[in-house]
């Protein structure tokens, strides 16, 4: 199965073609600027480079959230409208989901936290192994003082994602079971494996059924 994967949930932009689970190329960029006006051409750059086009590619995995809002939209009507023109079957994997993935190989308890704006982190607290992912702490839009305090006293937790910034002194504060990693931020890669699995069980969805995950309302919502 050959999946391509889309994620521009933040600034850290990538695409990804894995062939099962082995990786044929990944094109991550970081900018300030918006994905429109990069990301069709680096999927074409991405299908280029391996020999495909859309049309080889078996099923499609996206972020749909949390992350910024524009982001997700451009990331969304994208993969979207490839479905829509090929009748592939999209797997949303949330990008907080896919940080946590990174650990797979190192089996433990982890806390992807993501920059959400207005003095808040999105976040959650997983279980990692090899074997698959628990959640501990949901998935949510948390004050960061108030999701660092509900993170387990009695063992390590390696925490990733740029929603580290925004926490201040509360992680230093942790002391030693604290564990900022420095894993690289692209995700495309994470969001076509564990893309892959929701495809090969059938639980895919059609483009019509593919919806955002914000977790909170957006800054335009809020002053309605």
């Amino acid at each position: 199965m050959r999946i391509l994967a889309v994620d521009t949930t933040t600034p850290h932009g990538s695409v990804a073609v894995l062939d099962e689970d082995r990786l044929l190329a990944e094109i991550g960029i970081a900018s300030a600027t918006t994905h429109s006006s990069r990301l069709l051409s680096s999927i074409d750059l991405l299908l280029e480079s391996v020999g495909l086009d859309i049309r080889g590619i078996d099923g499609l995995a996206v972020t749909p959230g949390p992350g910024s809002f524009t982001g997700i939209r451009i990331g969304l009507s994208t993969v979207k409208s490839f479905a829509f023109a090929s009748g592939r079957p999209v797997a949303p994997v949330s990008s907080l989901r896919a940080l946590a993935w990174k650990f797979r190989e190192s089996p433990g308890v982890a806390a992807p936290m993501l920059d959400a704006k207005k003095g808040e982190i999105y976040a959650a607290l997983f279980e990692v192994s090899a074997a698959g992912m628990f959640e501990i702490i949901p998935q949510g839009a948390y004050a960061p003082e108030a999701f660092l305090a509900s993170l387990p006293a009695d063992r390590p937790v390696t925490i990733i994602g740029d929603g580290v910034r925004v926490c201040g002194d509360g992680i230093a504060a942790l002391g030693p079971r604290a564990r900022i990693s420095l894993r690289s931020p692209f995700i495309a890669v994470e969001v076509g494996l564990l893309g892959r699995a929701i495809l090969a069980a059938g639980e895919g969805v059609s483009a019509e059924a593919l919806e955002p995950l914000y977790y909170r309302s957006s800054q335009a919502e809020d002053k309605h």
